[in-house]
């Protein structure tokens, strides 16, 4: 995986840098939501087309534009899919960002076809050089092996697909300067992943209902023989006035029609489902019901629902209060201090169904609608609290932007983005929720320690491994464990580079990789760090972006944010160093 910039992105950089110091800029703000005209998606396709040659490609690989979103300042980026005779493989992607005349200034490439065809890049030519992408098994035969396998007894919430595509069958290796490295030495620097062949395959996705619990799964099948590949859990949980649980008194943004009042939100998002942000009542069924609407715009009584009791009364309407306040700051958050317009960027609304199943224990995002469903809770309280609200909406925007692969490093990730993204919309709204940076304190660094009847939380950012389930740091064990456990380092990378660590031994924030003066590395507060996070996610970042990957382009987005030789670029390097990513540096 790499980074290439152009010449006139160099040159523009070189010019802010002299400009002004960059340290001292104003914030760097996403752009407005963008529309690329069918002309303009052709040109950028006949670009990159240009450079096949560079990599060493036939005339049999091309490239598929599978979404555009603002970039920062006024950029664009454009995510483009690399094909093989007119198939996806899977996996390999590039992210291009471009200025307004359409000019590449940078493109970061997830390169997974060099064995594809009769390039030259193909060192396996006698195995892949004539590829066949005609499939013997079709596409309801792969849905039916799909469903037998994930749920062979559920409803489908919407109707299973399969896509064809190209599989690279990817091992890891070390590299030759760790081959002789102990296991216990080991970076994550120290691997890399190689293309050991192709398969024809279908990526089948299955949303279903198994009795009153959602059971999402994507499953790759061999379009050869049927039989599955991989297959993982896709479903990405939690594990007016309001009177809300967990805020208080807060202000709520609803629509009157005539002498009823709608829990839709006229001021922010466009269109969506219900014309605007929403909370629906899902009354403890699996669909998201009706908005809810009231007589009255003073709405809940501020009590965790009593199980059986009204879902619509002053006690059940507390879960809307909570998933309608969470809901504003996380969109406010992301627009006030980002530029970023909704999940999407684009401004489209979403919504929030509450009251989801009976006494259910989680909160989930659905990508078949792109909104959330929260539950009532049993061993926990009420699942709509801000840091809850704020990672499950922050699997929305990783969905429209990265779209990390929900599974090994890269699904790690995708968890960690969204409990950095709770953690953010907490400390925003504890502050207020108003103006354009991310306050320093505020967030207690904890996810869903509020929802918790004991006052344990899930997990902690700065100790991961205070759960007894996710690691400290990285290990070349972590791409085979779950996902909500993988995202500990990086949460614990997170917390350094906002916070800073403790050089005592004994402190929860102390890291042994850490042995470069200071032992205890300075943070560069939140604002900073979400900053460099957030243009690493939606400009870098591909679906299959690992540790090691995440911390190159995580530089590279404070090189560019805030200088070469920054204080802010020095701490991302500590604080993946931190967690056993990559070598520590004086600061």
């Amino acid at each position: 995986m790499k980074i290439n910039m152009t010449p006139v992105a160099a040159a523009l950089c070189a010019l802010s840098m002299v400009a002004a110091n960059p340290a001292l800029a104003a914030p760097k703000m996403m752009g407005a939501p963008v529309v690329a005209t069918p002309q303009a998606t052709a040109e950028l396709v006949s670009k990159l087309v240009a450079q096949r040659s560079a990599y060493g490609l036939d005339a049999d690989h091309n490239f598929a534009i599978a979404a555009q979103h603002p970039g920062v300042d006024g950029t664009r980026v454009a995510r483009a899919h690399h094909t093989y005779k007119g198939v996806r493989v899977f996996g390999s992607e590039s992210v291009v960002v471009l200025n307004a005349a359409g000019q590449i200034l940078s493109e970061s490439v997830s390169d997974r076809r060099q064995f594809l065809g009769k390039g030259p890049s193909n060192r396996m030519k006698a195995a892949t050089a004539s590829f066949s992408v005609k499939p013997a098994v079709s596409a309801q035969a792969a849905i039916t092996v799909a469903v037998r396998s994930a749920a062979p007894n559920g409803k489908p919430v919407a109707p299973p697909t399969a896509e064809l595509i190209v599989y690279p069958m990817v091992r890891t290796e070390r590299a030759p300067a760790a081959a002789s490295k102990p296991e216990e030495e080991l970076n994550a620097v120290d691997e890399q992943e190689v293309v050991s062949g192709y398969e024809l395959a279908y990526l089948v996705r299955t949303r279903m209902i198994v009795g009153s619990k959602p059971v999402y799964h994507d499953t790759v099948i061999s379009a050869r023989d049927a039989r599955i590949i991989k297959q993982w859990n896709a479903l990405q949980t939690a594990t007016g006035v309001g009177n809300s649980q967990y805020n208080g008194v807060v202000p709520l943004s609803t629509t009157q029609h005539g002498d009823i009042f709608r829990m839709i939100d006229p001021l922010r998002g466009a269109g969506g489902a219900f014309g605007g942000m929403a909370v629906t009542n899902a009354n403890h069924g699996t669909s998201a019901g009706e908005v809810y609407s009231h007589w009255s715009n003073t709405w809940g009584d501020g009590k965790q629902y009593v199980e059986g009791g009204s879902t619509t009364g002053a006690n059940g309407q507390t879960a809307a209060v909570n998933a309608l306040w969470g809901l504003m700051n996380t969109y406010d958050m992301f627009k006030n201090t980002l530029g970023w317009q909704s999940l999407d960027g684009q401004n489209t609304s979403t919504y929030i169904a509450v009251h989801v199943n009976t006494a259910y224990d989680n909160a989930y995002y659905s990508d078949t609608c792109k909104c959330m469903f929260i539950g009532d809770g049993s061993s926990f309280t009420s699942l709509g609290a801000l840091d809850v609200v704020g990672h499950e909406m922050g699997h929305g925007v990783t969905a429209a932007t990265a779209n990390l692969l929900y599974f090994a490093e890269s699904g790690g990730l995708n968890e960690s983005a969204s409990d950095i993204s709770g953690e953010m919309v907490e400390a925003y709204a504890r502050a207020g929720g108003a103006g354009e940076q991310i306050p320093g304190r505020g967030n207690d660094w904890q996810l869903g320690a509020e929802i918790s009847k004991s006052g344990t939380p899930l997990r902690w950012m700065y100790k991961p491994s205070k759960d007894r389930s996710s690691p400290d740091a990285w290990s070349s064990s972590l791409k085979r464990i779950d996902v909500h456990y993988s995202s500990g380092p990086n949460n614990r990378m997170f917390y350094f580079l906002a916070q800073g660590s403790n050089a005592d031994k004994a402190s929860d924030q102390y890291s042994k990789y850490l042995t470069r003066e200071p032992l205890a590395m300075t943070g560069i507060g939140a604002d900073k760090a979400y900053r460099i996070w957030f243009k690493a996610l939606a400009t870098k970042f591909t679906a299959v972006t690992n540790y090691a990957d995440a911390r190159n382009k995580m530089l590279a987005s404070a090189q560019e944010l805030y200088g070469m030789d920054s204080k802010e670029a020095v701490a991302v390097q500590r604080a993946y160093a931190a967690i056993n990513v990559g070598s520590d540096i004086s600061e």
